[in-house]
């Protein structure tokens, strides 16, 4: 796919879950993961998400889960919570054989601008785990910046994965807006 692909992008709905936790566990978990380089699986076994999580961020209020179609086809998907005068970005998965592309470029500045334009947010905050270091400094040449908080990782609850470390922790990127 090329960069100047046309991309439609749509709330989620109920209905897209099956496809949605598809498309999140090949990007992060499994040996699927491993054709794109968003992969945690050298850091994290088990599953990324469920059907229940993906359902909870597309019934939240105040929220939305975009879905990102080329065609009819679902390739990329990001999560957005307006929390009051900044908006949380979270649950990004772009299809593995597409990540390299420039797509996510393309994805998150249109998740910035709708936070920006729909909600009047300054600031977007997001979440990645610490060690992800090539991670980080990818959405920091997108504009976002290291604050040196970090939240402890849920250690002893498979559902959001299972650590094949003990060093795992969230650290808190943010990035000024308009």
């Amino acid at each position: 796919m090329d960069d100047t692909a046309a991309l439609t992008f749509r709330p989620a709905t109920p209905d897209d879950a099956p496809a949605l936790v598809g498309l999140i566990e090949s990007a992060y978990r499994g040996e699927a993961s491993r054709a794109g380089w968003t992969t945690e699986a050298d850091i994290l076994e088990g599953q990324r998400t469920d059907p229940e999580g993906v359902l909870e961020v597309i019934g939240k209020p105040g929220g939305v889960l975009l879905a990102v179609e080329s065609g009819a086809e679902l390739i990329a998907c990001c999560q957005l919570e307006h929390r009051g005068t900044h908006a949380y970005f979270g649950m990004f998965a772009v299809r593995p054989a597409l990540q390299g592309a420039g797509l996510g470029k393309r994805i998150i500045a249109e998740a910035e601008r709708f936070a920006h334009e729909e909600w009047g947010v300054s600031e977007m905050h997001m979440t990645v785990i610490s060690v992800r270091e090539e991670l980080i400094a990818w959405y920091e040449r997108r504009g976002y910046a290291r604050t040196g908080e970090t939240t402890p990782f849920p250690y002893g609850q498979p559902r959001f994965g299972i650590p094949t470390r003990d060093d795992l922790e969230f650290e808190l990127l943010t990035k000024k807006l308009g």
